[in-house]
């Protein structure tokens, strides 16, 4: 079961609210004259979480990406899927403006959107996602300079709750880069174990955490203390790592046989 916040009465609500095995999201990019910026980058991250964390729950998802006109010149859509692939959000079922989204957003479970601008649709639950900041120039493009790791970005989005504000500062992501490079040093070092389960207890935390609202940042303190804990083995903190990733797309494993 996932819950999520309604933006309009702040209670959690269960999605999807019929008894089927598909979670239908619509993705509302933010207004804005020149199209999204980069701090507008978080609401797709945002509905990225909610399609794997489905996902993980034994959920198929179908996302739909919708905005104004303008955010949708050729030069702008080719900026916005550059930098979505650099944050690792995969791609949407369905691109497009208004009234071409308009029968598909109709029929979502949730409605992804950016803080203060509350979609008007007759269904679903509209959750809100809090500013992201604006990413350093050049860490989204298609070659960041070297030592810049964009998933930096996404680790630092994650760390706040999806409808908290966050700050993007160069040391804020300096600390998340070396946090990356940590943990994926970790993995490969375990990696090298014999492959043991992932501890049920762990699981169940973590889903419980996931469906709770995309409890994201306790996700993450949950993977520290595995990572931390002597009682779970080399082989399993790898699996958990592993199969966390799924959700978090840290891409924690890329330097196992390294």
């Amino acid at each position: 079961m996932l819950r999520i916040a309604d933006t309009r009465t702040g209670r959690l609500v269960e999605v999807p609210s019929a008894r089927r095995h598909l979670l239908r999201l619509c993705v509302h990019l933010p207004a804005a004259p020149d199209g999204p910026g980069a701090a507008d980058l978080r609401v797709p991250l945002v509905g990225d979480l909610l399609a794997r964390t489905a996902e993980l729950h034994g959920l198929q998802s179908h996302t739909v990406l919708t905005a104004p006109g303008p955010a949708w010149s050729p030069e702008r859509s080719r900026d916005l899927d550059r930098a979505l692939a650099a944050l690792g959000v995969h791609p949407p079922a369905v691109t497009g403006t208004p009234p071409t989204t308009d029968a598909a957003c109709a029929a979502a479970d949730v409605h992804v959107h950016a803080r203060g601008e509350v979609p008007e649709v007759a269904g679903g639950v509209p959750t809100e996602v809090g500013a992201g900041g604006a990413v350093p120039p050049g860490l989204l493009d298609a070659a960041p300079a070297p030592g810049r790791d964009p998933l930096a970005v996404r680790l630092l989005l994650l760390g706040r709750p999806h409808a908290a504000p966050v700050t993007l500062d160069e040391a804020a992501l300096d600390a998340a880069g070396r946090t990356l490079a940590h943990w994926r040093r970790q993995v490969a070092e375990w990696a090298r174990d014999p492959s043991r389960p992932v501890p049920a207890e762990v699981l169940r935390d973590a889903r419980e955490r996931l469906a709770d609202d995309l409890a994201v940042p306790a996700v993450l303190a949950l993977l520290t203390a595995v990572a931390e804990s002597a009682d779970v083995p080399p082989g399993a903190r790898f699996e958990t790592f592993a199969l966390l990733d799924r959700v978090l797309g840290l891409d924690l494993a890329r330097e196992v046989g390294s």
